[in-house]
């Protein structure tokens, strides 16, 4: 007569771990949280001295400086909070996170006028941000 026994460890705990991230997801946090402390150092430098800039007479999307950096200012404290939250896996994060480099993009695309070689690096961060988080996986440990 046989007995059949569980087939999973007596011993073992089952306990669910925490969601990480991994490979290309932690590039592009840390990536977004830089990219985020760069651009509140662009804010302020454009609301409190926005003399250093040169201006470009008759742009179409002008704007006063002032103005764009205010805009620095809060897309960077937020791209740095989502970076956060892509190191710590959070779930919607990777999403968020695409969206606000499509948007940083963007916005350092009208920028290119004022602070060109600026503006191309952080383009450029932000283009491997979107692959990276198009690309990359949260590994999630699933219980036993």
């Amino acid at each position: 007569m046989s007995t059949s026994s569980p087939h999973q460890p007596v011993t073992d705990v089952q306990r669910p771990r925490p969601q990480t991230a991994t490979g290309f997801s932690t590039f592009a946090g840390v990536v977004m949280v830089i990219a985020g402390i760069w651009h509140v150092l662009l804010g302020i430098a454009a609301i409190a001295r926005d003399h250093i800039f040169v201006s470009t007479p008759d742009y179409l999307y002008s704007f006063d400086l002032t103005g764009w950096g205010w805009v620095h200012l809060v897309l960077g404290v937020v791209v740095a909070a989502v970076g956060v939250a892509v190191l710590r896996g959070q779930s919607w994060a990777a999403a968020m996170g695409m969206i606000l480099a499509g948007l940083s993009l963007l916005g350092n695309f009208l920028f290119i006028p004022w602070y060109p070689f600026w503006s191309l690096l952080i383009m450029a961060l932000d283009a491997a941000v979107i692959y990276a988080l198009a690309h990359g996986r949260f590994k999630i440990d699933k219980m036993g």
